[in-house]
């Protein structure tokens, strides 16, 4: 083995000494060739050595050395070392069942940093120990950051820092009603209110149960609820907690003032308590009828505004009563709604009622009566409706009598036996008992309608008729009601006791050719007569007022004329013991 001691260095062996010359010689030349290998060895090892790098300094334990002072609860805290280390890995096992709240807010909305940010003491005070805390690092810092780097230690998964807004948020506005709210809040242009509304706003007094004005002047600077009040009380009236503290045992009666068919209710659809009907007669003589001419029986031109409801009665009617109803709605539309609607054999009666006035309508009942010998043949009877709307009850009826010039009294005896037989009302209570004729179905209700093919006649020979219609001007009719058999039998109280008519300023709607304006041209010849009537009662004076009361000339597809009129009627309050009709009406007829 060959060794290195500085530049004077000598090989030897310790078997051969020295002796002579020839020796020294010979050690020289040995220590001069290993100097030359020597010299050859450091260059080659120079030429192959590495580039430097920096040397590895493994990094230090986190955990500081314990101070002697510690060095007793040792144990102690070993114990809770582990113990937070079971809840970190419980935590980190089954956050959502097991985990803080507050500790899962820290793990969502504090970034992850690298394990060298989580040291943040100085080199000196990691080896040379904190006299200050007796725990380690780890024990001392906050138990979400130790499950945050123990997840992130553990997992190996990258998780990315919560994402903050690159700008400053626009500041909350005042006024907090959502886009998606606004627009269902508005008033639209066809509801029944924004007229109302406009009127108020013009300064035009209109009527109105509570003062809303005075609610939203009350209102703080909060636009969107105020906003939201206007809509909603535009509709519904607000309801105050002192005036459902003044509620009563009175409530329902006509001294109650929160009653569902009450005076309130009453004054807040029809302030003047005034409801408008639309009364049609009219014979079609079973035949079929042209659905574009119910326009102008329904609908006239020269009328302001449509009517509160509806009431058609039919006298030997279609044979297909459904097509006539579902014509009927289709010619009102979908603003109105059918009642009820009742047959007996070929007379057909049907109510309908706006919409919005359902809801205070009563039950509907109906009773018929046949006046024909053989009660199987239902062409000559009466059928009869009635409910009550508010306070107020109403009967309608129509009815066809026996037919023939010279027949009144027969005419008669049908009037006498409708009355007598009209088995009305059935459950609906009497609005003015006290008033009731149990003998007269008539006088059992507050307003009464009866219409129908009276069959009477104008006792006069036709060529007579002819001459006075000729020689009539204005329209006044007169002059042939004179000899008008219902008009003397009214007079003489032998029939339609109480009841009135409108003054008649049309010609007479029987009998004509079918398709023109010519009165009858067969070999019969029969006599132009007032057949279609429409006749009211009731049992306070001027409570209906006429309108209009006319023939409709432009249906010609039966010999009759059908006859219209229309009223208006004095309500009054109701109470709540009346059965309501629950907002029932034929709903399949609606749809079509």
């Amino acid at each position: 083995m060959m060794a290195e001691s500085g530049e004077n260095c000598t090989l030897f062996h310790p078997c051969e000494p020295s002796e002579n010359g020839e020796n020294s010689t010979d050690r020289g030349t040995i220590v001069t060739a290993l100097g030359d290998v020597k010299s050859t060895l450091k260059q080659t090892i120079a030429r192959n050595a590495p580039e430097e790098t920096t040397k590895y300094h493994p990094r230090s334990p986190l955990a500081s050395r314990l101070s002697k002072c510690s060095k007793r609860n040792v144990s102690a805290e070993e114990s809770l070392r582990s113990r937070r280390l079971r809840n970190s890995q419980e935590s980190l096992s089954d956050r959502a069942e097991t985990g803080s709240s507050t500790d899962s807010l820290k793990d969502q909305t504090e970034p992850v940093r690298n394990e060298e940010d989580f040291d943040v003491r100085p080199q000196s005070a990691i080896t040379t120990g904190s006299p200050v805390s007796s725990l380690s690092e780890d024990e001392s810092r906050p138990q979400g950051r130790q499950s945050v780097l123990e997840d992130h230690r553990g997992s190996g998964k990258v998780r990315l820092s919560p994402v903050r807004p690159t700008r400053t948020l626009p500041a909350l506005k005042k006024n907090f009603v959502s886009a998606i709210k606004e627009p269902s809040n508005r008033i639209d242009r066809d509801w029944s209110d924004y007229p109302a509304l406009t009127k108020e706003r013009t300064g035009e007094k209109i009527h109105r149960n509570l003062s809303d004005s005075k609610l939203l002047e009350n209102m703080g600077s909060d636009s969107g609820s105020v906003n939201s009040l206007k809509s909603i009380y535009s509709v519904l009236s607000p309801i105050k907690p002192k005036d459902v503290r003044t509620r009563s045992f009175l409530e329902g009666s006509m001294l109650g003032s929160g009653a569902l068919l009450g005076a309130e209710e009453l004054d807040r659809y029809f302030p003047d308590r005034r409801v408008g009907f639309y009364v049609v007669t009219w014979n079609m003589q079973g035949g079929k009828f042209h659905p574009a001419t119910l326009n102008d029986l329904l609908l006239p031109t020269d009328s302001e505004f449509a009517q509160d409801f509806y009431v058609i009665g039919v006298q030997e009617g279609c044979p297909d009563k459904r097509e006539w109803e579902t014509c009927l709605q289709e010619t009102l539309g979908p603003h109105y709604v059918m009642l009820y609607t009742a047959s007996h054999g070929v007379l057909y009666l049907t109510v309908f009622t706006r919409r919005d006035l359902i809801w205070f309508c009563s039950e509907v009942e109906h009773a018929t009566v046949t006046t024909r010998i053989i009660s199987q043949i239902k062409t000559k009877g009466a059928l009869g409706v009635t409910f009550t709307f508010f306070g107020t009850s109403f009967l309608f009826v129509t009815s066809h009598f026996t037919s023939g010039d010279t027949k009144v009294y027969d005419r008669i005896l049908d009037y006498n036996k409708i009355i007598e037989a009209l088995g009305l009302p059935k459950s609906l209570p009497d609005t003015n008992q006290y008033r009731s004729n149990p003998s007269d179905v008539t006088s059992k209700f507050d307003q009464v309608f009866w219409f129908g093919d009276f069959n009477f006649r104008l006792s006069v020979n036709r060529s007579d008729v002819e001459n006075i219609m000729r020689g009539t001007a204005g329209g006044d009719m007169s002059p042939l009601l004179e000899h008008d058999q219902l008009s003397k039998e009214m007079k003489d109280g032998s029939i339609f006791k109480g009841f009135q008519e409108a003054p008649i300023h049309f010609l007479p709607t029987y009998k004509f050719d079918v398709g023109c304006d010519k009165y009858d041209t067969t070999s019969k010849q029969r006599t132009p007569s007032y057949t279609d009537r429409i006749l009211f009662r009731s049992r306070q004076a001027n409570d209906i007022s006429v309108l209009r009361y006319n023939s409709c000339s432009s249906v010609k597809t039966s010999d009759h004329r059908p006859v219209i009129a229309v009223f208006q009627v004095k309500l009054r309050p109701g109470r709540d013991n009346i059965p309501l009709c629950a907002g029932q009406f034929d709903r399949s007829l609606y749809l079509g």
